[in-house]
C-alpha cells in the first residue's frame, strides 16, 4: 500500500514537472513570436516612412502586426525612426515586445 502511494506521487510529481516546462517553452516561444512580429512591423514602418513602400507608416505597421497574430499597440515616428510595440494574449496573461527600425546614425 506505501508503494502505491509513494508511485502516485512519483507520477504526480513528474506531470507538474512536465507541465512547467511545457508551460516555459510554451512562453518562450511565444516570447520570440512576439520579438519577431515587433521587428517586422517596425521595419515596415521605416520603410513605408522613408518612402520604399507607399502608404502610411503605422498603417502598414498594423497590416504587419495583424499578418503575424499580433495587435499593434503603438507605433511612434521620429523623421524616419519607427518604434512600435506589439502584443498578443499568452493563455491568460498578456505579453509584448517593442521594436525600432530606421536608418542608421
Amino acid at each position: 500500500m506505501a508503494g502505491a502511494v509513494a508511485g502516485v506521487g512519483i507520477l504526480a510529481t513528474f506531470a507538474l514537472v512536465t507541465i512547467g516546462l511545457a508551460s516555459t517553452g510554451a512562453a518562450a516561444v511565444t516570447g520570440q513570436r512576439l520579438a519577431a512580429a515587433a521587428d517586422a512591423a517596425a521595419l515596415a514602418a521605416a520603410d513605408t516612412a522613408s518612402g520604399v513602400v507607399a502608404g502610411e507608416p503605422c498603417e502598414r505597421a498594423a497590416q504587419i502586426a495583424a499578418l503575424n497574430g499580433v495587435r499593434l499597440d503603438g507605433c511612434e515616428l521620429d523623421g524616419l525612426i519607427a518604434t512600435v510595440t506589439v502584443s498578443t494574449r499568452i493563455g491568460m496573461l498578456t505579453g509584448s515586445a517593442a521594436a525600432r527600425a530606421g536608418p542608421p546614425p
